[in-house]
């Protein structure tokens, strides 16, 4: 089954949730790209329903202003998401897209709002430890690059006007994570999967470590495929989630 359900146009949810899913798990796009990078992603995962999440600034938002920090991120996105944290959910991101992921859910246990379950953080440090990544120091032509590749892995070719607000995004995207530091960990009530990628040149799964400090309930997992191998949802990690969503449904 298909992704690609009733969009809510100028919301943070690609599509509206099943009021009959057990649970839920929210996916975040990372740097540069918008929901639509979960379109190769079945509806449900186990018993979870997918629900892509849709920062301002990109996509059908693209008219809204950026959201300048993963702090802004997380306090716009609890009130479009608390409706549906009605029963128990967890959050998946990618790169800097974990990172925007725990600032949510650590907004959301600061609110006294429920929390996600399980954590999932895919190719990224732990927010404790400086930020880390290629193209954080990349210049545009690099980034313009990297934007184009990305496009063409997710099947699209950019028109130069596309290839200009995609750098955009990218590079306020970029800015985000550079600011996003924390000074010591912070454990979540939930559990963490930290997945890092055996071929994934861009942050190599021992660099992952750091989440231990995360919480008492943290799994590692190495999952065979590159930096963007997720993106066409390989059994490998459909496995690995539907596993821990069982636990958490």
């Amino acid at each position: 089954m298909s992704l690609e359900t009733s969009r809510v146009r100028g919301q943070w949810l690609l599509h509206r949730p099943s009021a009959t899913a057990p649970c839920r798990l929210f996916c975040f796009p990372y740097s540069g790209v918008g929901a639509s990078m979960y379109a190769r992603w079945p509806s449900n995962v186990g018993p979870a329903e997918v629900c892509p999440v849709q920062p301002p600034g990109r996509e059908n938002r693209l008219s809204e202003p950026h959201f300048g920090t993963f702090e802004n991120y997380a306090e716009q996105a609890i009130k479009q998401l608390q409706p549906y944290l009605d029963r128990p959910f967890a959050f998946f991101g990618h790169c800097s897209s974990a990172l925007a992921a725990f600032a949510t859910a650590a907004q959301l246990e600061r609110a006294g709002l429920p929390t996600p379950s399980r954590l999932f953080v895919s190719s990224q440090v732990a927010p404790h430890e400086p930020p880390y990544g290629r193209f954080l120091s990349m210049g545009d032509d690099e980034l313009a690059m990297e934007v184009t590749t990305l496009a063409k892995s997710m099947g699209s070719q950019l028109t130069p006007e596309l290839l200009d607000l995609g750098l955009s995004v990218m590079k306020a995207d970029i800015r985000a994570h550079k600011a996003y530091q924390l000074p010591a960990p912070l454990p979540l009530p939930g559990g963490v999967t930290a997945i890092g990628w055996d071929s994934d040149d861009e942050v190599r799964p021992e660099l992952m470590a750091g989440w231990r400090a995360y919480g008492d309930d943290v799994r590692f997992i190495t999952v065979r495929g590159a930096h963007h191998t997720f993106l066409n949802a390989p059994l490998a990690l459909m496995a690995e989630l539907a596993r821990d969503m069982e636990g958490v449904a």
